[in-house]
């Protein structure tokens, strides 16, 4: 066999829709977003200086598995970012981890990885057994200067930073907070079993805010704790301030779709909850010269979405939009981010949601969230305080409105 043939033999073995391909699933995901300047209305959090400090960062696996790997991002950086060590284990609440579960991450069979500008890395395969709704431990050690363009704001859950080498530290004694997520974007497990995956695109109501930290309590954590008994892996794409057609506090759904949706393993199924702030934004301390949105191009938007999910064989879920009146009191953005004829705009492009044929299947938070009394406003149980995003038990009821059946076919709900 020559050099070409046995190089295409090779590639054949791991070639998509390949046994060895389709076993593997994202466990979890945290979708990159570039950091934002002094002057955006929200402070970014960055810790100040990464350099020789170890990252310890928790996550909640959706679907068990066999083995476990690893992607890290500089998705938005600008400079190279050198990692010393990686190392994984299961945690055991806080920064503490159980030892005997402490392994070495490698990548290409290094124990340290260089992160080119705008790319992202695989580790290589890491033999831990892990079931669902397990606690994974990630832990990055920085030698170096650090410079951070990229991370996902808003992780729900506290990040450990100590200064020093501590990979393998049973746990961390005073070490600094943050809730950002910092290079870590994906775990993925080794899962022969699994059925499917299911990403979730959307802004903060997706990413969490309003949910109780620390507790995994953001709707689809809810679904993916049912989903996980059938087979099928489900993951947040979330952004808090993400829109549809605009960069918000990410880059907007029609230029990420490709990265955190399509190039998922396994992707089945897309359900998309995006639009409020390409409705509310405009006029407010977020977007204070951009023009109101028309329906048109919402609904464009929304088009394009479905043409281009269907195009590589996804199925797409429309979410109607959740109702915000008197939305956000007591912040800057209280005065503006509401509004009768933005209301007006969702409540239309609900109706179109609903009505139009462009999606495969319609799940219809407006109506579950909304007050009977006052539709244009979130119930009172299931609101986070906010009048915005829902809060867990608002979170759950989302969840438990989604007919497992309809996500990637078959029996379960």
């Amino acid at each position: 066999m020559n050099r070409l043939s046995a190089a295409l033999a090779a590639l054949a073995l791991v070639a998509p829709g390949s046994a060895l391909a389709a076993d593997w699933v994202p466990g979890w995901s945290a979708s990159p977003q570039a950091v934002w300047g002094e002057g955006f209305v929200l402070p970014a959090g960055v810790p100040v200086s990464l350099e020789d400090r170890t990252v310890r960062q928790v996550v909640r696996i959706g679907i068990g598995g066999t083995r476990v790997r690893i992607r890290l991002s500089n998705a938005y950086g600008r400079s190279p970012v050198r990692i010393a060590g990686v190392h994984l284990a299961r945690s055991t609440g806080g920064s503490a981890i159980a030892g005997v579960t402490d392994r070495v991450v490698t990548f290409g069979g290094e124990p340290g990885v260089v992160l080119a500008p705008g790319a992202s890395v695989l580790s290589d395969a890491v033999s831990l057994p892990v079931g669902a709704a397990a606690d994974l431990a990630v832990s990055l050690y920085f030698r170096g200067a650090v410079p951070v363009d990229s991370f996902h704001w808003d992780g729900r859950r506290s990040a450990y930073i100590l200064r020093g080498d501590h990979l393998a530290a049973p746990a961390f004694a005073r070490p600094d907070l943050t809730s950002v997520r910092l290079f870590l974007s994906d775990v993925l497990v080794e899962a022969p079993t699994a059925r499917g995956t299911v990403v979730v695109l959307g802004d903060s109501i997706t990413d969490g805010a309003g949910a109780t930290m620390e507790a995994e309590r953001r709707w689809p954590d809810y679904l993916a704790a049912r989903a996980a008994p059938q087979g099928i892996s489900v993951v947040n794409a979330g952004i808090s301030g993400a829109r549809l057609l605009s960069d918000g506090m990410g880059s907007n759904a029609l230029a990420r779709i490709d990265r955190d949706v399509l190039a998922q393993p396994g992707v089945r199924t897309l359900i998309l909850l995006l639009g409020i702030n390409d409705i509310a934004w405009p006029g407010t301390p977020f977007a204070p010269d951009e023009p109101p949105m028309r329906f048109e191009r919402l609904a464009a938007g929304y088009r394009q979405i479905v043409a281009r999910a269907h195009a590589n064989g996804v199925r797409v879920v429309g979410a109607t939009l959740t109702p915000f009146a008197g939305a956000l009191p007591g912040t800057p953005m209280a005065a503006t981010y509401y509004s009768a004829e933005k209301d007006s705009l969702r409540r239309r492009i609900n109706d179109w949601i609903r009505s139009s044929g462009t999606f495969d299947t319609v799940v219809d938070f407006d109506r579950l969230l909304s007050d009977p009394a006052a539709p244009a406003t979130l119930r009172r149980d299931y609101d986070s305080g906010d009048r915005l995003h829902p809060g867990d038990a608002g979170n759950a009821a989302m969840a438990g409105a989604i007919d497992l059946a309809t996500l990637i076919g078959g029996s379960g709900r």
